[in-house]
Parts: structure tokens; C-alpha cells; sequence
């Protein structure tokens, strides 16, 4: 790694999307990178450096950006007690007092907005109301990066099931004709930061740019899944009963309620598809590639 590149900050170094854009920012060669976390003691050897940051403690956040070029932020909705807003309008106050030229920030579409207020999604909304303290922070650079449907949930949360029938497969409030679903390898979101940093004349001036491997109907992740010799099912069940199934299943619910009316990114994204594809350097990993990878087929 060369060690006179500009120096970037990771925010959530050993998450998903943090850790993706660290080992993206470390593969191009040409950024020293500062690895943020709480537990700094856990993680020598992370980057270059590896440095406290608690985005719950502002004033943990000066020493993380001193010297910084450039900053990612990602917040987690679902950690208990995330205050989202309140964080990362603490990490822009920060990034901005340290001289940071470049802000990078993980968003989601605004989904009441895009629904007319008819659609209630605060972990997609939340992250959509922050990108005008971003906007507005004044940045030489500033970049919106948008995760998409993670292929992982249907190996995670989302994983077949046991069906009533003996099937094993999904049972989902969504018409699985409707092809609705911006999907990816959330892995690699950080070809697509790691280039924004590195072209912040085709990428910094508040594009969106968003993470697609494949956009698919639920019923074409099945039919894919089963040409690779899985015999999963899909049942279309209404949204009222799978809202009562389950802690947390009421906002699952209102998520494909979205998914099928408007789709995840809520509109025809093919430019800004195309140009994040184009700033990250590579086409995303599709569906199918991932899958045969990460589902083992069932046993005959």
C-alpha cells in the first residue's frame, strides 16, 4: 500500500459495508486508510491505523478525523438505541472542523416521499433525511452511496423456511411477478466508495450512486435458485396475517408493500446504475454468480 496516499477514515470498520470499503480502499493501493471502531484493541492490524470512534461520543470523533481526506459514514438503524440523525449530524460537525474533504455517506431512498406519505419506512427514511446535512455541510466533495436488497438476507434473515406443506421455500406479502428488487452483494459497495474517493470529478458533487448486481421479481430468485437444483416454493400470503407473525414482521411487511409498488430504489436509476458500475471500475456480481457460490443445493 503506498504509504503517502490520502489518508481515509472508515466509520463501522468492522461491518458490512465498512469492512467492504476497507478491503476496497486498501486493494487500489493508493490510500493510506484509518479504521474507525469502539474497540480498537480488538482490531490491530485492521489498516493502517486503527483508531477509537464512538459515534454515541462526539468527542471521540476529533482524533478519528485529524489529517483525514476523506470520511465513510454508515449508521446501523437496528442496533439498539441508534439515534441516527443525532450520529451522523455529530460525524458531519466532526468531518467538516477536521478539514475532511471528501464526505461519503451510505443512504436509502426517502420512501414517504417517493409513496406520498402512504409507505412508512423509518429505516429507509431516517438515512434519507440526513443527506441534506450532508448536502449542506459544504464539502469540497460529498458522495450518497445507496446499499442495495443485501443477496445475504436470503441466506440470513430471509432464509427458506418450512412451509405447511412440507416445502421448504418462502411465504411472503409480495406478488412474486412484480419484478421490484435492486439486489447486490453488499461486499462490494466498496469497489463504489473506494472509486468515488479516487474520482471525485465523476463522483463528488452529491451523485447517488447505487450498489445493483441484478433487479429481479421474488419469483425469478426462486426460478434461479431452482435451476441450480434447489426445490424451493413461494407462497403470496396477505399483508395483514405475515405483519402479526413475528417481532419486527409489520415493518418486513410495509418493506415489500414498497418493493412492489415503487421498487427498492423507487424509480428508473439506469444512469445512476451505470455510473456507479463505471466510478467503481467493474460490474457487480448478478444474482445467479452469487448464488451458486452461497446456497447449497438440497439433497435430491
Amino acid at each position: 500500500m503506498a504509504s503517502n496516499g490520502k489518508l481515509i477514515a472508515v466509520v463501522g470498520a468492522t461491518g458490512q459495508q465498512g469492512g467492504g470499503v476497507l478491503r476496497a480502499l486498501k486493494a487500489r493501493g493508493d490510500f493510506k486508510v484509518r479504521a474507525l471502531t469502539r474497540h480498537p484493541a480488538k482490531h490491530r492490524g485492521l489498516a493502517d491505523e486503527v483508531v477509537e470512534a464512538d459515534l454515541d461520543r462526539p468527542e471521540t470523533l476529533k482524533t478519528a478525523f485529524e489529517g483525514a481526506h476523506g470520511v465513510f459514514l454508515v449508521t446501523n438503524f437496528w442496533e439498539q438505541g441508534t439515534d441516527e440523525l443525532k450520529q451522523a449530524t455529530a460525524v458531519v460537525r466532526a468531518a467538516k472542523a477536521a478539514g475532511v474533504k471528501h464526505f461519503v455517506w451510505s443512504t436509502l431512498p426517502d420512501v414517504e416521499a417517493i409513496s406520498g406519505g402512504k409507505l412508512h419506512l423509518p429505516h429507509f427514511t431516517g438515512k434519507a433525511r440526513i443527506d441534506r446535512i450532508v448536502r449542506e455541510a459544504g464539502f469540497a466533495n460529498h458522495t450518497f452511496v445507496i446499499a442495495p436488497f443485501y443477496y445475504g438476507n436470503l441466506v440470513g434473515m430471509l432464509a427458506p423456511q418450512k412451509q405447511a406443506d412440507g416445502s421448504l421455500g418462502w411465504a411472503l406479502p409480495l406478488d412474486p411477478s412484480v419484478r421490484g428488487i435492486h439486489m447486490g452483494d453488499i461486499r462490494e459497495l466498496g469497489n463504489i466508495v473506494a472509486g468515488a474517493f479516487a474520482h471525485p470529478e465523476l463522483a463528488g458533487h452529491g451523485e447517488y450512486l447505487p450498489l445493483v448486481g441484478d433487479f429481479m421479481s421474488f419469483g425469478e430468485i426462486v426460478d434461479t435458485l431452482n435451476r441450480q437444483g434447489h426445490r424451493y416454493s413461494f407462497k403470496q400470503v396477505p399483508k395483514q396475517a405475515f405483519a402479526s407473525l413475528f417481532p419486527g414482521a409489520s415493518e418486513v411487511a410495509e418493506t415489500f408493500a414498497y418493493f412492489q409498488a415503487h421498487t427498492y430504489l423507487g424509480s428508473d436509476w439506469s444512469d445512476r446504475i451505470a455510473l456507479a458500475n463505471k466510478v467503481a471500475g467493474r460490474q457487480p456480481t448478478n444474482f445467479s454468480t452469487w448464488a451458486r457460490a452461497n446456497f447449497r443445493a438440497q439433497a435430491a
